[in-house]
C-alpha cells in the first residue's frame, strides 16, 4: 500500500488555505492545519475528519520560530513524514500612504507574510532533504509583482516571497524538493474586510475578468503544483489573477 502523503498548509482555518485543505485532502493526503485561530483551526479539522479525511489541527504562529519547529516537530511525531508545505499564512495590513506606515505596521508585515515562509521552510526542509522529496507552495500575490498603492509593505513582502521561492528552487532542485508559488490576484476571502471599499474595488478594476477569484480556484492551482503532475515544475510563480499581471 501507498503510504499516506502528508501536508502542512498555513492559514488554514479560512479563506485560500481552507480551500487548499480540502483540495489536498480529498486526493487523499493528511492535512495539518497549521494557524494561529485554535478555534477556528480545531473546526476546520473537525469538518475534514468529518468529511471523511484525515486531519489535525495545530495552534502556530508562524512570525515565531519556536512555534513553527514546535508544530513541524508534531506532526513528524504524528505522521512521520512531511511531503507537502503549504505557505498560505498571511495578512493584507492597514492600506496607507507610505508617509502613514509606521514602523510597527512594517516590522508585523515583513513578519507574518515574509519571515514565516523563511521560518516554515527552514523548519520542513532538513525531512525533506533527507528523504530527496517534497514540494513547497508559498503564496505570493500579483502586488508583489506589479505593487498596489498605499499597500507598500504588503507588496514588498510578497514580491520577498517571490524571490525566495526562485532563489530556494535553485538551491534544492538537484535533492529533490520542488519550490513554487502562486499570485493571486483579489480573491474573495475575510481578508478584504482588512481593506478599504477604495482599495478593494481598485484592485478589481484591474482584473480584466471583472471579477473576484473563488478561494477554491487558487486552491487548485496550489494542488497541481504540489503534485506529481507538476513533478516538472519548479521555481515558478503561476498567476491566479483573472488576467490582471502584465508579464
Amino acid at each position: 500500500m501507498k503510504p499516506e502523503m502528508v501536508a502542512i498548509v498555513t492559514g488554514a482555518a479560512q479563506g485560500i488555505g481552507r480551500a487548499t485543505a480540502w483540495e489536498l485532502a480529498r486526493e487523499g493526503k493528511a492535512v495539518v492545519i497549521a494557524d494561529l485561530e485554535r478555534e477556528l483551526g480545531e473546526t476546520a479539522a473537525r469538518e475534514l475528519v468529518a468529511g471523511g479525511h484525515r486531519a489535525l489541527a495545530l495552534e502556530t504562529d508562524v512570525s515565531r520560530r519556536g512555534s513553527v519547529e514546535a508544530m513541524v516537530a508534531a506532526v513528524l511525531r504524528e505522521f512521520g513524514r512531511v511531503d507537502v508545505l503549504v505557505n498560505n499564512a498571511g495578512i493584507a495590513g492597514r492600506a496607507a500612504p507610505l508617509c502613514e506606515v509606521t514602523e510597527e505596521d512594517w516590522e508585523q508585515m515583513m513578519a507574518v507574510d515574509l519571515k514565516s515562509v523563511y521560518l516554515c521552510c527552514r523548519a520542513v526542509l532538513p525531512h525533506m532533504l533527507a528523504r530527496r522529496a517534497g514540494a513547497i507552495v508559498n503564496v505570493a500575490s500579483i502586488a508583489g509583482k506589479e505593487g498596489n498603492p498605499n499597500m507598500i509593505p504588503y507588496s514588498t513582502a510578497k514580491a520577498g516571497v517571490i524571490g525566495f521561492t526562485k532563489a530556494l528552487a535553485k538551491e534544492v532542485g538537484s535533492s529533490g524538493v520542488r519550490v513554487n508559488a502562486v499570485a493571486p490576484a483579489v480573491i474573495e476571502t475575510g481578508i478584504l474586510k482588512q481593506l478599504t471599499p477604495d482599495q478593494v474595488e481598485y484592485m478589481k478594476t484591474k482584473i480584466p475578468l471583472g471579477r473576484f477569484g473563488q478561494p477554491e480556484e487558487v486552491a487548485s492551482v496550489i494542488a497541481f503544483l504540489a503534485s506529481d503532475k507538476a513533478s516538472f515544475v519548479t521555481g515558478q510563480c503561476y498567476d491566479c489573477s483573472g488576467g490582471r499581471a502584465t508579464y
